[in-house]
């Protein structure tokens, strides 16, 4: 492959208005930016038939953006990530926010969720989606009056549902399975964390135990969080 290198001041007759890079062979040709601090490259993936955007002068070391030939486009880097609980979490009624412990991952593709504080910091400024599942497992106390859940922002909280505890009664020492879940879009800056949470209140001043479910089965009655950059 054949390589050219255009002069920082330019062209001195300028580009022709039609340009065809590469002479139909099977190879992979690309454009490369050359900057001084970083380089990026367009360039197509014959093997793939893909046109790639990405980082660096090499083509296919790191991809932004890929299109396919029949007009798919994928951001292989893009935030993502799917933290959920791999035990049980036992939550008690006195009417303070608890951080539920999200100890394990499905995906997380840049490494933004730490799985040893239960905590997702933002990457990149920018406006998230986040869906969350509280799975309740077993009966709840009568005297549970209220039930909170949300996500703790670092630049403040989000309420996703409020409950009545007699909607998620069965009857009393009834084991039942419960699902409260939500999605919301947030604006975090980068570097600000989230964690969920889970807030109950007792009517009468005692404290009453509730359990989220967890488990082995990421996709299954487990108590989860996924997040994905919207843009």
């Amino acid at each position: 492959m054949s390589k050219t290198t255009i002069p920082s001041g330019g062209l001195g007759g300028g580009l022709p208005s039609s340009l065809t890079v590469g002479s139909a062979a099977a190879e992979d040709t690309k454009v490369v930016f050359d900057g001084n601090a970083q380089d990026y490259h367009i360039g197509l993936d014959d093997s793939a038939d893909d046109l790639v955007i990405g980082k660096g002068s090499a083509l296919g070391t790191t991809a932004h953006i890929v299109t396919d030939e029949n007009g798919h486009v994928t951001m292989p880097l893009q935030p993502f990530v799917y933290a959920y609980m791999d035990g049980d979490q036992t939550m008690t009624a006195n009417d303070s926010d608890e951080k539920v412990e999200l100890d394990a991952e499905l995906f997380d593709v840049n490494g933004d969720f730490n799985t040893s504080n239960n905590t997702f910091t933002a990457p990149v400024t920018g406006i998230y989606m986040v869906t969350a599942h509280w799975v309740i497992n077993g009966d709840l106390n009568s005297n549970i009056t209220d039930m909170f859940f949300k996500l703790g922002a670092s630049n403040g909280d989000e309420i996703v549902a409020v409950q009545n505890p007699q909607a998620v009664q069965v009857s009393t020492a009834s084991a039942f399975t419960y699902l409260v879940h939500g999605s919301i879009q947030l604006q975090m800056d980068a570097n600000d964390t989230l964690i969920m949470e889970a807030d109950c209140y007792s009517g009468n001043g005692a404290s009453h135990q509730y359990t989220l479910n967890g488990g082995t089965n990421p996709r299954g009655d487990t108590t989860r969080m996924v997040i994905y950059l919207l843009g």
